[in-house]
Order: C-alpha cells, then structure tokens, then sequence
C-alpha cells in the first residue's frame, strides 16, 4: 500500500510539472503580447529557475559530481538547449500562438529518433518511420504549410515551434549524458547558469533592466517558479517512482493546457484541420514515447 502511494505521488508530481509548464507558455503569451522580447522573458524564465535549483543543491549537496569534467561537458550542452528551447518556444508564441508553439514543440521526440537514428544509438524500424511520417502530416495540417498564404500561422512562427523541439531534444541528450556523473540538481545549476549567460548576452538590455521595475514583474516570477524552478523539480522528483509509459502519456498534460490557456484566455481559435493536425501529433509522439525512457530519467 505504502509503494503504491508513493507512485501515486510521484505520477502526480510529474502531472503537476506539465501542467506548470503548460501555464507558463500561456503566461508567456501574456507577456510576449505585452511587447516583452521573447528572449528577456525566457531569460527570467531561466534565472528565477536557477535559484530554485541552487537552493536544491544546497539542500541535497550529497553526489553532486561538480568536480566531474563530464559533468560539466555535457551540462553546458544541456544548457545551450534549454536557452534555445525557452527563446524559440516564445518566439513561436509571439509570432504566431500558444496552441501552435506548444505543440510543435511537444515534436521533440521525433527528433530525438532522427538525432539516434543518425548516430545509430537506436535502430530504425518501419513503426518509427511511419510514426515520424504521422507526425510531420501532423505539422502540415496544423501549420497551414499546405496553403501558407491563406493559413494563420507564419513561417517565422512555425519553424521557431519546431526548433523549441529540437532544441529540447539538445537539452534531452545533454542531461541524459551528463547524469551518469552527478546529481540532477547540480546539472540543472550548471544548465541554467549557461542559459541566462547566453540570454542575458543575445537579450535587450533595456528590456532586462525595465522588468525589474514593470508592473508586469509579478507574472514574471510566477512564470519563473511555474515555467522552470517548481516544475523541473516536480518533474525530476516525480520520474524516480513513474513508470515511463505514464510519464510520456501524462507528459500531454503540456500541451494541451497550453492550449487551452490560448483559447480561454487569449482568444485564440484553430480551425478544424489544425485541430486535427495537433491531434495527430500529440497521439503519434505519445505513442512513441511510450516504452523509452523519459527525457530526464
């Protein structure tokens, strides 16, 4: 009874970090719609999650493996892509919606396949290829790249969506490398620390400096504590008792929050071939997640 709780739990810790995740990206939208540069915006993003994982490697310094070379190598890949993740998902964003960024950033296992298949850490089977080919008719339908001049959603749009997700997949492969040689919190210190060094550099400056005093600042620290201090902890604790066909279904939870997020809340409509498309994306990539191990396991 007792180990059942704790599974419980611990599918109930990851529900609750796609859910924060989900929020965030409408929380993004809010302040994106505001005039914030998408890149300031992912930079606080990032720098309200690196205190929270400070204070976690505080808390638990045991295992770090900060004095690992490994460790490090692979972490400052881990952080090049959680910085291009949070700036080209919010990018995708403000150029086009939140429905639509979030779920052609949920494609990154697709490219997570492509990257194994390449580097033949994975065998390619008839069932992959076929999912992958679902999922990029899943692309087209949600894009409007069938009829790109008459479809709502931009090219910039679009391929900022897909580079989140493959960016994403950057920063899957630099954890998982870097895992084996430290702690989880301490990867993620050295991962954010890298991201809002380069966020901070390709940000305004200007911008960087006004959220510090805006009117705007608390839906900046409630999208830092929900888009990356609360939900990468949640996440990472809540994988230790999940199985991983249940982390990659509850995985969903993200975008489909995002989703409903930009229609409730920023009016955003999709027509019914996107909303097709996004369901043939969102089922596809669940169904090939399904059986590997999740992203940060």
């Amino acid at each position: 009874m007792a180990a059942e709780r704790i599974v419980g739990l611990s599918t109930t810790f990851v529900v609750l970090a796609a859910l924060c995740w989900g929020l965030s990206g409408g929380i993004g939208g809010i302040l994106t719609g505001q005039g914030w540069d998408p890149v300031v915006v992912s930079f606080y993003r990032g720098a309200i999650g690196l205190l929270f994982v400070l204070a976690w490697l505080a808390v638990r310094p045991g295992g770090s493996g900060l004095a690992n070379g490994r460790l490090w190598f692979w972490s400052v890949i881990a952080g090049v892509g959680v910085a291009g993740n949070f700036a080209f998902y919010f990018v995708s964003i403000a150029e086009g919606s939140v429905a639509v960024a979030a779920t052609l950033m949920y494609c990154a296992p697709v490219f997570v396949y492509l990257v194994s298949f390449s580097l033949k850490l994975e065998r390619p089977t008839l069932g992959k290829w076929a999912a992958i080919v679902l999922v990029l008719t899943g692309v087209v339908l949600l894009t409007g790249a069938y009829d790109i001049e008459a479809g709502d959603v931009t090219v910039l749009a679009a391929v900022t969506g897909l580079l989140a997700g493959l960016f994403y997949a950057v920063f899957i492969f630099g954890f998982k490398y870097a895992a084996p040689h430290g702690s989880p919190q301490a990867i993620l210190v050295v991962a954010f620390a890298v991201l809002i060094a380069i966020l901070f550099w390709l940000g305004d400056s200007d911008q960087t400096a006004a959220v510090l005093t805006t009117s705007s600042w608390p839906l900046f620290v409630v999208l830092g504590v929900l888009g990356a201090g609360l939900s990468f902890i949640l996440y990472i604790v809540g994988l230790n008792h999940t199985a991983p066909a249940v982390a990659s279904i509850v995985a969903m939870v993200e975008p489909v929050t995002a989703s409903l997020f930009g229609v409730v809340v920023l009016d955003e409509r999709l027509a019914a071939l996107q909303i097709l498309g996004m369901g043939l994306i969102l089922v596809t990539v669940t169904a090939l997640s399904v059986g590997r191990s999740p992203p940060m396991e």
